[in-house]
């Protein structure tokens, strides 16, 4: 997907988690620069202002390279009518930021998310920085900013720090240069590319059947089929956590024959009703070109 389609103000709307300057508006301004963002306290509510038609698209972080998995969004899957139509990956460049006269001498401690804090963790063992958490990078520096404290300092981007006119104390503190969060955009209407022009991946949801080997059984199919399964994560669900709920994500397009025949094997397999389909997109260049080329979704 390209562009979305633009209809009215909402249809140039972009929900992100996150105050103004958070990794996630940064992703929004670079994968969609002709749309409004929309900040939002959480993940629930970005994908709900998207639900209630108050934003066109909603761009939520699924993992990144250092930390891994965040796991907030996959408590939702299950209960979104939403569809991924396009994913983003953001190189994340972390900056310590202070108030303006501060400096690396006089910071003793930092505020941030705990993924932006594991991410730095280095840098902040070097220079005796006692990491805070904070429930967002950017709400870290908002808040130094009006504490007045020159021994507080957030880690946070380039552009929280000019939001909240703080001094940039140090750059790209990350401990690993390849320091990548991959991101899925969702919205209402699900994508519709060209699967013979166009390299696509498929998402969906399932829950096998909780028999000996029932998940052997129901990936067989995408084996037999030559069908790539790019990403498989299981769920423990219930009162009495027997059944894995499984998140999956593999390359094609189910009106392919052969990504269709895997998907009905995997159905015969699974529970009842429990095969949820949350949309195909096109897989972004950044899979083939990697981080020093960072694209917009669908170019």
């Amino acid at each position: 997907m390209a562009k979305a389609k633009v209809k009215g103000k909402v249809s140039n709307t972009i929900a992100f988690q996150g105050e103004p300057g958070a990794n996630s508006d940064m992703a929004c301004h670079a994968a969609f620069p002709y749309m409004t963002t929309l900040p939002c306290p959480t993940f629930d509510a970005a994908m709900g202002a998207v639900q209630a038609g108050r934003a066109e698209l909603a761009i939520i972080p699924v993992e990144n390279s250092i930390a891994g998995r965040v796991a907030d969004l996959h408590s939702l899957l299950p209960h979104t009518r939403l569809k991924i139509v396009a994913e983003h990956f953001q190189r994340v460049e972390h900056c310590l930021v202070a108030l303006p006269g501060a400096s690396l001498q006089t910071v003793k401690s930092a505020k941030s998310h705990v993924q932006a804090l594991s991410q730095c963790r280095n840098f902040l063992r070097e220079h005796r920085i006692q990491p805070l958490v904070h429930g967002d990078t950017a709400g870290a520096a908002r808040e130094i900013a009006e504490i007045g404290d020159k021994s507080v300092g957030a880690i946070a981007s380039s552009l929280a720090a000019k939001i909240y006119n703080l001094k940039v104390l140090a750059r790209n503190i990350e401990d690993a240069d390849h320091n990548t969060t991959r991101m899925l955009v969702f919205s209402r209407e699900p994508a519709t590319p060209d699967w013979r022009t166009v390299h696509c991946m498929t998402a969906f949801l399932f829950r096998v059947k909780s028999v000996p080997a029932a998940l052997y059984k129901a990936l067989g199919g995408f084996a037999t089929n030559g069908v790539n399964i790019v990403k498989l994560e299981s769920y423990l669900s219930g009162a009495r956590f027997e059944q894995a709920q499984f998140y999956a994500e593999v390359e094609g397009h189910p009106e392919q024959r052969s990504v269709r025949l895997a998907l009905e094997e995997l159905e015969f397999f699974s529970e009842k009703g429990e095969l949820k389909m949350l949309g195909s997109f096109p897989t972004n260049p950044f899979r083939r070109r990697g981080w020093e080329a960072p694209t917009r979704p669908g170019t």
